[in-house]
């Protein structure tokens, strides 16, 4: 019983890993045709979008496998299953918004801000849910990581240079890079600071219930063979 448990727990950790990569894909593309500025990440996939074609998601996953295989060769790990399903999905994700017909940039300046805020509280949550999962750190959270232990500087340290560069790259090739990029590297992090334990706290719930549940079954189990 105690393995029937353990894969309950992992089926959902699982649906709620890629319901928050889902999330947290829609939450990126509203910021991209919000188009007031995206985040480094997403300047640096669009920007060699508009220089080498293919898509913006498909460029998410290369830079994801690129970024994965630099973090794999300095860690010396094979990265966890969640790293790659993060790698993809979200690509994948990106790309079926992308083309949904009603996913289109506001004309009105008030319109294109409403969606860039509702963008940045969706992708946090999404963000929030994946990481509450707990089945593995996505591609730049692994490098991450990885660096700051390298070079034995702070994670914010760490994080702010690897933005900075990929923004830069990202805008030397033509990626957007507006007043947006600027209140996204501002606030994200403050309502990833309410969203990530909110998301914990919801997941950590629904785990106990799925626990709780399993308990009462074995023990209508036990006692129906007592009875027999």
């Amino acid at each position: 019983m105690g393995a029937l448990l353990k894969a309950r727990k992992l089926t959902w950790r699982t649906v709620i890993f890629i319901v928050g990569l889902l999330i947290m894909s829609f939450g990126i593309v509203l910021l991209i045709k919000a188009d007031l500025g995206s985040a480094p990440w997403d300047v640096l996939n669009i920007g060699l979008f508009y220089q080498l074609g293919l898509t913006i998601g498909s460029w998410t996953i290369i830079v994801g496998f690129f970024v994965l295989f630099v973090s794999a060769v300095l860690s010396k790990t094979i990265p966890k299953a969640g790293a790659f399903l993060n790698m993809l999905l979200v690509g994948l994700f990106i790309d079926l918004f992308l083309l949904m017909p009603f996913m289109k940039t506001p004309e009105a300046l008030f319109g294109r801000g409403v969606m860039f805020l509702l963008g940045l509280v969706i992708m946090a949550y999404g963000m929030g849910l994946y990481i509450s999962a707990k089945l593995g750190a996505g591609p730049r959270d692994s490098l991450m990581l990885v660096l700051s232990q390298r070079l034995g500087m702070s994670i914010s340290t760490t994080r702010f240079i690897m933005e900075a560069i990929v923004l830069f790259s990202g805008w030397l090739m033509g990626g957007p890079v507006f007043w947006g990029t600027v209140v996204y590297a501002i606030i994200i992090g403050k309502i990833a600071g309410i969203s990530i334990p909110q998301c914990q706290s919801w997941t950590d719930m629904l785990l106990a219930k799925v626990q709780k549940s399993h308990q009462l079954n074995k023990k209508i189990v036990n006692n129906r063979s007592a009875d027999i």
